[in-house]
């Protein structure tokens, strides 16, 4: 079954240019397209897609508070934030609201693709260029708020998690613990599950948020076990 994407963006051509690249892909089909933050909410709620692939900065309402407002629906769509880089301030705002993902419209049409394919399969994606401005943006947030949720993860699994939040790959942590990846993979399925996080992306806003690791810290300061 072929998935079904809605494109929501304020700019005619950019829908048209995105529709354009993603109709080039077997598996996947537009069914809708949305110019402002209030249309799509009716769009995605009508033709309930698998899907959205929605700009944060709309008129109106913009694709922010659309994606908070949709989320909050039973059966939402999974949502990829489209970005301007050197205009969005909103990165770290629509990460806490969980979206699946943020691409650059600057994004190479396969990188484009593949990420509507991992949404639809319940993963999460960051453009590599928009990733250090995530994280730089944890420099500027409140004093982390200690997390209760964090007594539930064993030593190790905090080790882990600290590892995650610095970057690395399962096989680097794997390496780095001197631990299988088969290991490795469990222990981040263990802690998802304890903090009830649906993916390594929010693994990583959870870390920095509640003061597991900081802005700033290399790995060797993350390896030590200090925060």
């Amino acid at each position: 079954m072929a998935i079904r994407l809605v494109i929501a963006d304020d700019q005619a051509m950019i829908r048209t240019g995105l529709r354009l690249v993603i109709e080039t892909a077997p598996g996947i089909e537009v069914v809708g397209e949305a110019a402002d933050g209030r249309q799509v909410l009716t769009v995605a709620r009508q033709l309930r897609p698998d899907v959205l692939l929605m700009d944060i900065a709309m008129p109106g309402l913009d694709g922010l508070s659309a994606a908070r407002q949709l989320l909050e629906d039973p059966e939402p769509p999974k949502i990829i934030m489209l970005t301007t880089f050197n205009t969005d301030d909103n990165l770290h705002a629509s990460l806490r609201a969980r979206v699946h993902g943020f691409l650059l419209k600057s994004s190479p049409a396969e990188q484009l693709i593949e990420a509507v394919r991992v949404a639809a399969a319940g993963g999460a994606v960051i453009d590599p260029a928009v990733t250090p401005r995530v994280i730089d943006s944890f420099a500027t947030q409140p004093q982390p708020i200690p997390a209760p949720e964090l007594a539930t993860l064993t030593p190790r699994e905090l080790e882990v998690l600290r590892l995650l939040a610095d970057g690395m790959s399962n096989p680097e942590i794997a390496r780095d613990l001197r631990i299988g990846e088969v290991t490795v993979r469990t222990h981040v399925g263990h802690i998802l599950r304890k903090l009830s996080l649906r993916d390594r992306i929010h693994a990583v806003v959870f870390a920095y948020e509640a003061g597991v690791v900081r802005p700033g810290r290399g790995r060797d300061d993350v390896r030590d076990g200090s925060c």
